[in-house]
């Protein structure tokens, strides 16, 4: 009665996970997703700092007095590096959401770089940190596509033994 396949491709041999794929392509496409990733990251932040950078009567005061645009392009230059390394890795294993791990970390470092306006030391320690988020990630996903090929290989020693 139902025609629907039962698979989200239509095959029922398909295991793959529809978050975990290889996102092969040419340059310019990896280059889009991560300035698309790393400006959705900073502007969510900035949306998120509003009522710190705003007037009085829209929030709190200010924590700070300063510059906004030197924490803006700061993150902007983290989002960029943190997105290319995840995008690099997501070229060759399957990664589990690369974009939410990059629009996650750029916009929490923003948005508290806005509200707060820490020193060029402190941005760079957020910026460690994220950078090390995002290695335990690809660190993650290199080691399944590891344990993954792998296990294919002693499957296919043992079909052809």
């Amino acid at each position: 009665m139902n025609d629907l396949p039962e698979g989200p491709y239509g095959s029922d041999d398909s295991d793959e996970s529809e978050d975990a794929h290889v996102r092969p392509g040419p340059l310019w496409r990896h280059a889009v997703w991560v300035a698309a990733v790393t400006a959705a990251g900073v502007a969510l932040g900035w949306v998120g700092a509003l009522f710190r950078i705003g007037p009085e009567e829209f929030g709190l005061p200010p924590a700070a007095p300063g510059a906004l645009w030197p924490y803006l392009l700061a993150w902007t230059a983290i989002g960029l590096a943190l997105a290319a390394v995840l995008r690099f890795v997501a070229a060759k294993v399957p990664v589990y959401e690369p974009e939410t791990a990059t629009i996650g970390v750029v916009m929490i470092g923003t948005r508290l770089s806005l509200g707060w306006r820490p020193e060029p030391l402190e941005v760079a320690g957020l910026a460690a940190a994220g950078l090390l988020l995002v290695a335990v990630w690809c660190a993650v996903a290199l080691r399944g596509a590891t344990a993954v090929r792998r296990s294919e290989e002693i499957s296919g020693a043992r079909e052809t033994a």
